[in-house]
C-alpha cells in the first residue's frame, strides 16, 4: 500500500466551541509535523450547532459542511461524503481523543489494514474517562456479542465502541452503513467484518469530558441502540436459539406424556408441572426464531429455512396457512368436544390435552408469522 495517499480527519460537532480549538490544534500539528508530504485537510461535520462551533472551525482552516439530519451517525456519514482524503481518520471534537495518536492509526492502515480501531481499551483510560458500567460491562458485553456473531480468525473485535478510527474512504461505502444515532459505530463494525475486511487494532488513550460538557451519550438507550444492531444482522442467530429451544422444549414435552412422572428419589420430574414449562418454552422457541424470519425478509443472505418459507408461491403460501390453521383449530376443537362428551367435568386427560394445546397454539402462531414475514418482504 502506498504511502502517499491523502488523508481527511473528519469531525463530527455539535456545539463544541469550548474543546474544538483544542482538537483542531492537534489535529494541524499532527498535519505540518508528521504528513507534511500528504495531502491532508480537516472537516466538521456540523450538526446543528448554535454555539461560535462554525466559526471556529474555519479560523482553524477546516472545512464545515453543513448536516441537516441530527444524530451522531448522519454527521459522520456527511462528513464522510464531504471527504477528498483516501483515507479518514475520525474522532469527536470533544477533546477525548488524542488526535496526536493518528500516526500509529495511518501506520496500520499503510500496513495493509483497510480499518483501524483505536483501542481504548488495550490503551490508557485516564480517571474518570469511562464510567465502570461501561467499561466493565457494556463494551465488553457488546464485543462479546459481536465476536460470536460476526468474529472470525484474525479479525476479533477488541473495542467496539470506539470512537477513534481511520479507514479507507472507498471501502466505508461499500459497507453501506446507515445508522443515523450512536448505533453507527457498532453497523460499521459488524458490516466491516462481513465484508471481510482486514481489521487492526492501536491502543490510544481516553481522556475525561471537560468540566461542565454534557456527554450526548445517553447509556441505555443508545446501548439498547447498540445492541438491536448488532442483532439486526444475524437471522441466522435467531433461526438456530430458536429452533434448539422449540426443539428442547417439544423433546421434554413428548417425553413427559409418554413416561411421566418419574420419581427421582422424592421429586417428580417429566410431570404435569414440566409440561407447562415446555409449553411455555414451545412459544419462547417460536417467538424468538421468528424474529430471525422478519428480519430474513429484508435481507439477502439467511438460513435455508427462512427463504424457503419466504418463497413460497402466493398460492402455496395461502393454502398452507389455511392448512395450519385449520389443524391448529381442529386440535382445539377437540379438546373442547372431549370436555362436552364429559359433561364439562374434571377430564384425566391433562397431558395429552397439554400437548395438544400446544401443538394447536404453536401451529397458529407459526402461520402468523409465516405471513407477518411475507408481508414485511413486501415493504
Amino acid at each position: 500500500m502506498t504511502h502517499s495517499t491523502s488523508i481527511t480527519f473528519v469531525l463530527p460537532c455539535l456545539n463544541e466551541a469550548k474543546t474544538l480549538p483544542l482538537v483542531l490544534t492537534a489535529i494541524n500539528e499532527v498535519r505540518q509535523r508528521v504528513y507534511p508530504d500528504r495531502f491532508t485537510e480537516v472537516v466538521v461535520s456540523d450538526n446543528g450547532s448554535t454555539d461560535e462551533s462554525v466559526p471556529i472551525a474555519q479560523a482553524h482552516g477546516a472545512r464545515v459542511v453543513a448536516c441537516p439530519e441530527r444524530g451522531y451517525g448522519s454527521a459522520l456519514t456527511c462528513g464522510f461524503k464531504a471527504a477528498k482524503g483516501d483515507i479518514v481518520v475520525y474522532a469527536d471534537a470533544d477533546d477525548t481523543y488524542d488526535f496526536r495518536e493518528t500516526p500509529a492509526l495511518i501506520a496500520a492502515l499503510d500496513k495493509g489494514a483497510d480499518l483501524v480501531i483505536g483501542s481504548r481499551m488495550t490503551g490508557t483510560i485516564k480517571p474518570g474517562a469511562m464510567p465502570s458500567l461501561h467499561r466493565y460491562l457494556g463494551t465488553p458485553v457488546l464485543n462479546a456479542i459481536i465476536n460470536i456473531l460476526y468474529g472470525r480468525r484474525g479479525g476479533l473485535v477488541v473495542d467496539c465502541n470506539s470512537g477513534f478510527r481511520g479507514f479507507y474512504r472507498d471501502k466505508f461505502f461499500e459497507w453501506d452503513v446507515r445508522g443515523k444515532g450512536m448505533e453507527f459505530a457498532s453497523e460499521m463494525l459488524v458490516k466491516a467484518l462481513g465484508s471481510g475486511v482486514k481489521i487492526a487494532h492501536v491502543p490510544v488513550t481516553l481522556r475525561p469530558d471537560h468540566k461542565g460538557r454534557i456527554p450526548h451519550l445517553k447509556t441505555w438507550k443508545d446501548g439498547m441502540r447498540h445492541l438491536l444492531q448488532i442483532l439486526l444482522n444475524a437471522p441466522w442467530f435467531f433461526n438456530a436459539v430458536g429452533l434448539t429451544i422449540w426443539g428442547v422444549a417439544w423433546t421434554a414435552l413428548l417425553f413427559s406424556m409418554l413416561f411421566g412422572p418419574i420419581l427421582i428419589g422424592s421429586v417428580s420430574v417429566f410431570g404435569l408441572h414440566t409440561m407447562m414449562f415446555m409449553l411455555l418454552g414451545s412459544h419462547v422457541g417460536l417467538a424468538i426464531w421468528s424474529i430471525g424470519l422478519l428480519l430474513a425478509a429484508r435481507q439477502t443472505r439467511r438460513p435455508s429455512l427462512y427463504t424457503r418459507l419466504l418463497n413460497l408461491r402466493e398460492d402455496i403460501l395461502l393454502w398452507s396457512l389455511v392448512a395450519f390453521a385449520l389443524i391448529g383449530a381442529a386440535l382445539m376443537l377437540w379438546i373442547v368436544a372431549t370436555w362436552i362428551q364429559h359433561d364439562l367435568q374434571l377430564l384425566a386427560l391433562e397431558q395429552p390435552t397439554l400437548v395438544l394445546i400446544a401443538a394447536a397454539s404453536n401451529l397458529l402462531v407459526l402461520a402468523s408469522q409465516i405471513m407477518a414475514g411475507h408481508l414485511v418482504k413486501l415493504l
